[in-house]
């Protein structure tokens, strides 16, 4: 008990930026928001940076709308998504002014994430608005996102911040008070406090929301955005936001909710945008021996290792790298076309300058431009 607090008291008191989420049904009326920026105020005041992201604009369009139920169609939640985020940003702007800062909206799309050139314009902006002062308010642009162009739910997005922003902390708000584990019927039984890695096992406790005509999502969303954020260095922090008191809780380090503590080792920038961003355009399978050289010496990719190739990519396309058995071992920058890659398959480096000139590559992704899958 006592060292679950030392670790929250760590977590919340090392932290300079904090990403926090708010789900749908955390926000059903402005009252419901008064309080969600007033928690956020307390953190300010405590110095720390804070980038809020929030759901709810399909839930308020609903309700300006007179609509009970989430629609199936895309375009029918594409206008209440439009109808609905208008009217949040003007709540929290209105609450935000109570308070004495103002707010500034980021809708975006996995594309912004996924074009190594917008993910850093994304970064530059938000330190921009904490440089002023601003408290940054990010949503999935769902009035034009399609399935393809999706983070899928809020949690994602919030995991995916945290690398972005470079974040210390992100904290899950939610109508549940942590993740919980399962008795042999298969009933919720305790809480669990402090989780140092999300396991198979750990996936398999985590249930889907129990309310889909509000919101999307669920514990397993979470288990995914505390993926996401440890591997980036981050303290992940699920919370009760039902709780009036909870940002209280979280700045005194109460043992409340669940906490998932960073990785060992955090991911370079750089790498977590190959890792968790970048859109994968193909796949190279590769012999055992390269999958060693990979993950056991930290050695690059070369073409006398790979067996086969799957897609079509052209160089500097992102692509995964796969066992024999299809297991996926890495990520990376190519530096080949696939037509190449299929002409190089098994070559040695001689052969290689051979077949493509003296002054190509020799290595089909070099490990600066690689991160493995376990990273």
């Amino acid at each position: 008990m006592a060292e679950n607090c030392t670790l929250r008291s760590h977590a919340i008191g090392t932290a300079k930026k904090i990403i926090v989420k708010a789900g749908t049904r955390l926000l059903t009326d402005q009252s419901s928001i008064a309080k969600l920026v007033s928690g956020i105020a307390k953190l300010r005041e405590a110095g720390h940076q804070v980038l809020l992201v929030s759901s709810g604009a399909v839930g308020m369009g609903m309700e300006l709308a007179g609509v009970s139920r989430r629609p199936a169609e895309l375009a029918q939640k594409q206008a209440l998504a439009a109808l609905g985020q208008t009217r949040l940003m003007s709540i929290y702007s209105e609450e935000a002014a109570k308070h004495g800062f103002t707010v500034a909206q980021l809708l975006l799309t996995a594309a912004d994430l996924r074009n190594r050139s917008r993910y850093l314009n994304v970064m530059n902006c938000i330190n921009a608005l904490w440089e002023r002062n601003i408290l940054p308010v990010a949503n999935e642009n769902d009035s034009v996102s399609i399935d393809e162009l999706k983070f899928g739910d809020n949690d994602t997005l919030a995991g995916m911040l945290t690398s972005v922003a470079g974040a210390d902390l992100t904290v899950l708000l939610t109508t549940v008070d942590g993740l919980r584990d399962r008795d042999e019927n298969g009933n919720l039984a305790g809480r669990f406090s402090v989780v140092e890695k999300v396991t198979d096992k750990l996936k398999s406790l985590a249930g889907g929301t129990d309310d889909s005509n509000l919101s999307i999502g669920g514990m397993d969303s979470k288990l995914r955005a505390a993926e996401l954020a440890t591997a980036a260095g981050a303290f992940l922090w699920i919370a009760d936001g039902r709780d009036e008191k909870i940002f209280e809780k979280l700045l005194s380090g109460e043992d409340t909710g669940t906490l998932f503590l960073p990785r060992s080792h955090r991911v370079p920038g750089r790498k977590r945008w190959l890792g968790f961003f970048s859109k994968v355009s193909g796949a190279l399978i590769v012999d055992e021996g390269a999958v060693q050289a990979l993950t056991v010496r930290g050695k690059s990719l070369l073409p006398s290792g790979m067996i086969a190739v799957k897609g079509e990519f052209r160089r500097g396309d992102t692509v995964e790298i796969l066992s024999l058995t299809q297991k996926p071992i890495a990520r990376g920058l190519v530096n080949f076309d696939a037509k190449d890659c299929l002409r190089l398959c098994g070559k040695h480096s001689g052969e290689v300058e051979e077949i493509m000139g003296k002054e190509s590559e020799t290595e089909a992704v070099h490990r600066d431009n690689l991160v493995l899958i376990e990273e």
